[in-house]
């Protein structure tokens, strides 16, 4: 597993604004200069300059006076993918799921301690979530990311609710460390994680961490769905069935490919 990023003892602030610049532009989806200047509380002349040079070097495009983040970083997050093994040995998997069970099927796995989602698969009745791959949220607040947590280190789970603390996204988000490691303790006793609109009210979630042959956490997949469909033994039996078996094939090929 990848270890958390400490904060650079000699930051380059050109880079640290480039990237803030590049972040603004997706939460704001898409913005000016004057925006721009505005929400990130630089100078206009110094967010012109940084937006010229990022569209000269195509992270960035230009509409009108507008400016959003351009296709180019897509080149570099789906060569991330592609170098990792555990994406090419659990995407069939979890494309399986997605077909049996007709939901929304998921790979995540950690990195800089947030969860990041590196495939998504879509059944024939899947819901339309925000979500997509390379989307980064917090471990504690999703199923996936629990199954995660729950065969991280105790020192390693300190330091990424030390960094990311522990924020609600819905009323039924865990939001407090006493309640999250009893939560964890019986994820590794039973095995699976669930999900009851922790990240978004109305979708439950059903995961399971992928393991090495030592024991380590390499990512966990999930199945999704509206809370009216997932229910009951469907919940609480099925489709747990269902995604362990599928993490049973994909330990087994990670250990022997």
């Amino acid at each position: 597993m990848i270890t958390m990023t400490k904060r650079a003892k000699h930051a380059v602030k050109s880079v640290e604004t480039g990237f803030n610049i590049l972040d603004a532009l997706k939460e704001l989806d898409g913005a000016g200069v004057s925006e721009l200047a505005t929400y990130l509380d630089i100078p206009k002349s110094t967010v012109h300059n940084y937006l010229s040079t990022l569209v000269q070097e195509e992270y960035v495009v230009k509409d009108g006076s507008t400016y959003y983040v351009g296709i180019r970083p897509l080149e570099y997050g789906a060569y991330a993918r592609s170098q990792l093994e555990i994406y090419g040995i659990a995407k069939p998997e979890v494309d399986d799921l997605a077909a049996t069970t007709g939901e929304l099927a998921n790979l995540m796995i950690e990195e800089h301690g947030r969860g990041a989602y590196l495939h998504r698969a879509r059944g024939k009745k899947a819901v339309q979530v925000e979500a997509h791959v390379g989307t980064r949220v917090p471990l504690h607040g999703t199923g996936l990311g629990k199954a995660i947590l729950a065969h991280l280190s105790e020192e390693r789970v300190e330091e990424i609710i030390e960094r990311h603390g522990l924020v609600g996204s819905t009323s039924n988000t865990i939001t407090d460390r006493e309640t999250l490691d009893k939560e964890l303790a019986e994820i590794r006793e039973r095995g699976v994680a669930f999900d009851d609109g922790e990240r978004i009210t109305g979708l439950r979630c059903v995961a399971a961490p992928i393991l090495s042959n030592k024991n380590r956490v390499l990512g966990a997949i999930s199945v999704s769905g509206p809370s009216n469909r997932i229910q009951d033994e469907r919940f609480t039996d099925e489709l747990p069935s269902r995604v362990l078996e599928a993490v049973n094939v994909i330990e087994l090929n990670v250990t022997y490919s």
